[in-house]
């Protein structure tokens, strides 16, 4: 699978609100009474928003990089590369998800020369953690967000 990293645009930011994950993914889905906002927040340079494109130019996923991977309520003192990741949803649970990541992983050491990755998941997704962890992160640091009291995992991988 060859992909493709484009610093996201309007039309495909847009695209990638209308999402919707099933129960108990549904966690990713974004507010419609927020559109704007995220809009704005995607649409931010500073942000560090990339769209992720396959080799039929197919919006399959989107990352980000800095402190919009950050989830608030973690402790981000260690210093590295924060990374966020979400795929489309009829791209998930198919198996994908390691090869995704390596392709943001390739991306994000050629782009922000970033030797240490960081990658904070709910802890519910057990399909997200398997994969980061496939793809040779582990587990550092586990934190509740006091604002819904839902868990989540920071995991980290060291890259040379």
């Amino acid at each position: 699978m060859r992909l493709t990293f484009d610093i996201i645009d309007e039309q495909t930011a847009r695209y990638i609100l209308t999402w919707r994950y099933e129960p108990p993914y549904d966690f990713y889905n974004s507010d419609s009474e927020k559109l704007e906002s995220a809009l704005t927040t995607l649409l931010n340079p500073e942000n560090c928003y990339y769209s992720i494109w396959d080799e039929s130019r197919a919006v399959i996923g989107y990352c980000c990089f800095g402190n919009e991977a950050q989830v608030p309520g973690g402790d981000y003192s260690q210093g590295a590369l924060d990374v966020g990741m979400e795929l489309r949803p009829d791209r998930t649970g198919k198996g994908q998800g390691t090869q995704i990541i390596q392709a943001v992983i390739v991306f994000a050491r050629q782009n922000f020369q970033a030797s240490k990755l960081r990658v904070t998941i709910a802890a519910f997704n057990q399909r997200a953690l398997r994969a980061w962890q496939k793809a040779g992160f582990e587990i550092v640091k586990e934190f509740v967000k006091a604002a819904d009291s839902q868990r989540f995992f920071i995991l980290m991988g060291y890259f040379v």
